[in-house]
């Protein structure tokens, strides 16, 4: 039997688990602190069996992912280099930064065959935990790995050949390289994200009317600044050598910006724009990336009663998973009342074809 070991059963290793659960000649075994973590993920099916002892999940492990927070990844890294784990073992981690988790993982590679791996599954979900794990989160979205030159190709294609199951996109690149782009497309948005919700945050504090405007687009593009604290806190730090080289190019390019305002220079604002909506045109829109997509339309809806069950009702008849109905008394940029969300492009595409067959008036 090939025994998985996964630490940390949330939505990433939760989905692994579910991944890799059920294969031939394969046990998955989860940890948890808890032990009434352990319980649940075995009862919910997620995994094989649960523990609360890292030594018993461990030792025996011809694969360990860490999916822990970037902060606490030294700490389990630690705790393994003390035990005795199975020579062959693979060891990879589902971070979002991996140059000093590469350096971290190092210590492991002092044990006989022992081979650290860094790895970052470029796919989540709106939603956490264990109760939102599925075999799907990694189907078509990126999964990079960060082996680096002494990792022994065979042990490297053991883990591309696992991670198969999860049906992603395998690529490496070597540590640094992925801190830099994941840094350029996650990290910085993120922080301008949190630095424009205060900023208009401390505007609210005098006039409150800001708050009830910025309803609907501005909360749409700035809902990453919703993140966990703490985890965010963890990435910033892991990566910030190259986040303050960013941050030194993104305050260039505002300082372009009032530049062209201060000359009132429309022609240079016009080609800002312009050549911005080129660039991002050529992005794939359906591939899971970094930031994770929004699936949400819009519904001009007559003031009725048994309005909203019917649309629900026209939706449930064809099996189209509706995750939240949001009533909206105002929006400036869509005429829209009604905000339908969907966990997947697929329910959103169906769903859009529906309610229009059925006459009602939607937009994205």
């Amino acid at each position: 039997m090939v025994k998985i070991a996964i630490f940390g059963v949330g939505l990433i290793g939760g989905s692994l688990a579910l991944c890799f659960k059920g294969k031939p000649d394969v046990t998955v075994v989860g940890y948890s602190n808890r032990a009434s973590s352990a319980e649940k993920y075995v009862n919910r099916g997620v995994v094989d069996s649960a523990t609360t002892s890292v030594r018993e999940a461990a030792v025996d492990a011809d694969f360990i992912f860490l999916c822990v927070p970037v902060g606490k990844l030294e700490e389990y890294v630690d705790e393994l280099s003390q035990l005795p784990l199975k020579p062959g073992c693979i060891v990879t981690d589902v971070g979002s930064t991996k140059a000093s988790v590469a350096l971290c993982g190092r210590r492991l590679e002092s044990q006989p065959g022992v081979s650290f791996i860094g790895g970052h599954p470029m796919a989540g979900s709106e939603r956490s935990g264990v109760e939102a794990a599925s075999t799907h989160l990694f189907e078509n979205a990126f999964y990079v790995l960060t082996p680096d030159a002494s990792t022994p190709q065979g042990q490297l294609d053991k883990l591309i050949e696992l991670l198969a199951l999860t049906k992603a996109h395998i690529v490496s690149v070597d540590a640094k390289s992925h801190d830099e782009i994941v840094g350029a497309i996650s990290h910085l948005p993120h922080m301008i994200a949190v630095a424009l919700v205060n900023q208009i945050r401390g505007y609210n504090e005098q006039d409150q009317l800001y708050a009830s405007l910025a309803a609907g687009g501005f909360r749409d593009i700035t809902r990453i600044a919703s993140g966990d604290p703490v985890i965010w806190r963890d990435i910033l730090v892991n990566n910030k050598s190259v986040l303050l080289k960013l941050l030194k190019d993104w305050n260039a390019e505002i300082a372009t910006f009032a530049d062209l305002l201060e000359r009132e220079d429309g022609e240079g604002i016009e080609e800002a724009f312009r050549t911005a909506g080129e660039f991002r045109s050529k992005m794939p829109e359906r591939r899971k990336g970094m930031l994770h997509s929004i699936y949400d339309c819009y519904v001009d809806v007559p003031d009725h009663p048994g309005i909203i069950g019917k649309i629900a009702s026209d939706l449930g008849k064809e099996r189209i998973n509706l995750s939240n109905i949001h009533i909206i008394e105002s929006r400036e940029d869509v005429p829209g009342i009604l905000r339908l969300s969907f966990r997947t492009q697929e329910d959103l595409d169906q769903a859009q074809l529906v309610l229009a067959d059925a006459g009602f008036a939607v937009h994205q």
